[in-house]
């Protein structure tokens, strides 16, 4: 009955919005394909069936369906357009996307991580420093995030393949159990820090997640933009501190847990310590590699690619032994963000294919006559953060709106765009706390049970507010006044 209800919710939303008239100016197949699109954003949200699943029948559908969704009748009209090969060349091109292989990349790096012991160290180390206390246990995990997060370039990676295996073990510590009213003892805090932390650290550094990368290099290409390691550094650092060392102390506020302190933690990662031994050559090693990678993302993007310089490090993990292709192939994580985003990323593109976001687009220029730089800017900034509630993966929004977004604030006299620019950039990361599927860690924790789907959406749109206010409030005189 249950999977019933959460099947017949995307169907009837989508079935309606199919029966409704296209809005004026937006063309019938578009808003067949935006009908889709909503549907397979209810479903991952009411989640019928897994997220990798939901993506793969949505575009299965759209390919299905295509000479209706997909194509305007003078597309279908061109003498020998084949729709068939077609629609299955753009459901298949999220396959090709180098984000979404460097996002599968990064799971590589956080598999080296867990074999050799790295990432646990760190974390652990920090645990044993400051875990006795509820609130500080909160910051060594935000700490454990933020030290990774310039050399792990998804957020999915760092926070749910390196820092949620360690933290997982803690609630235990405290009889605290998922799905289970002694989730609130400390579980749901742990969770939720983790996660709203690897938010913020994603937004901080231009490495911290998959679609900072992709974003730098559609505002290169599409805007003319070029933006450095640096300046986004630079841009986002005051707002990046004030957020993370405020959010451990926001969550104990708004979400208390109801311990409060507890001697087990410290003695438990000093003991796992212990087990882990002297600093290997292993660990050495992907020390070395990960500032290798870090240094060819940072320095060597005019000689290879990111996902090239991501690839090769993995090669040379391989090759020393730090994990093995039979590792890799058992990645079932791995593989199943490699579907899902794939398909997120073709249907986000659908998106523009069809034109709705320039509909879109249009539609919010039109209502932005008269207003000053400063408040225009303003405007495009919470819609475009407000938007992401569309969204299923930041890479999808960063694919579908970025280029729009620079596009609408190009023909709006008085703004400078390199700023405009960096601003829209560095927000990509804290919009993912917004939902349960927002981001890549996002199903991770959503799936822990120590997080209630009301409790998600209620504090995912708190912690949303908050970090949009300190963004504008601060990080836009900021940007003023180092510009």
């Amino acid at each position: 009955m249950k999977r019933a209800w959460q099947a017949a919710v995307p169907l009837g939303i989508t079935g309606i919005l199919v029966l409704l008239p296209p809005p004026t100016g937006l063309a019938p197949h578009a808003w067949r394909f935006f009908a889709i699109f909503v549907g397979v954003i209810v479903a991952l949200i009411c989640e019928p069936l897994p997220g990798a699943a939901i993506g793969l029948l949505g575009v299965t559908l759209i390919t299905a369906l295509a000479p209706a969704v997909l194509y305007s009748p003078a597309e279908l009209a061109k003498p020998g357009f084949n729709p068939v090969n077609a629609s299955l060349t753009w459901a298949l091109s999220g396959f090709a996307n180098t984000t979404v292989w460097l996002i599968f990349s990064a799971f590589v790096f956080a598999l080296g991580y867990e074999k050799t012991g790295l990432g646990r160290r760190i974390a652990l180390l920090l645990v044993k420093a400051m875990g006795r206390r509820t609130l500080t246990l909160g910051y060594a995990i935000a700490f454990a995030d933020g030290i990774l997060a310039p050399f792990t370039p998804s957020n999915t990676a760092r926070s749910a393949g390196t820092i949620y295996p360690i933290i997982r073990n803690l609630p235990g510590l405290y009889d605290s159990k998922p799905r289970d009213p002694s989730t609130r003892k400390i579980g749901a805090y742990i969770m939720w820090v983790a996660f709203s932390s690897t938010c913020v650290t994603s937004s901080m550094f231009l490495t911290g997640q998959a679609a900072n990368v992709l974003g730098v290099e559609l505002a290169r290409t599409t805007a003319q933009v070029e933006v450095t390691w640096m300046q986004w550094l630079v841009t986002f650092g005051p707002v990046g501190v004030i957020l993370l060392l405020a959010t451990p102390w926001l969550v104990y506020v708004l979400y208390p847990p109801t311990v409060k302190q507890s001697e087990a933690v410290p003695s438990w990662a000093a003991q796992e310590l212990a087990k882990l031994g002297p600093l290997t050559r292993q660990e050495v090693g992907l020390a070395v590699l990960v500032l290798l990678a870090l240094s060819l993302w940072i320095g060597g993007a005019s000689v290879v690619n990111a996902t090239t310089a991501a690839l090769i490090v993995i090669i040379l993990m391989m090759v020393t032994g730090i994990v093995t292709w039979d590792d890799i192939v058992a990645n079932k994580p791995a593989w199943n963000t490699f579907a899902w985003f794939a398909s997120l990323v073709a249907l986000a593109d659908g998106l523009s294919r069809v034109g709705f976001i320039k509909w879109f687009a249009d539609s919010v220029v039109g209502q932005m006559g008269g207003l000053t730089p400063t408040r225009a800017t303003v405007v495009l900034l919470l819609v475009y953060f407000g938007v992401h509630y569309m969204f299923a993966s930041l890479t999808a929004q960063v694919t579908a709106m970025l280029p729009i977004m620079l596009a609408v604030a190009s023909k709006i006299p008085g703004i400078n765009l390199h700023q405009f620019t960096l601003t829209l950039l560095v927000m990509n990361g804290i919009m993912g706390v917004l939902t349960p599927y927002g981001t890549g860690p996002s199903p991770v924790y959503y799936g822990t049970g120590y997080l209630p789907a009301a409790d998600y959406w209620k504090y995912g749109a708190i912690f949303g507010a908050i970090f949009l206010a300190v963004f504008l409030l601060v990080g836009l005189p900021w940007l003023n006044l180092v510009q």
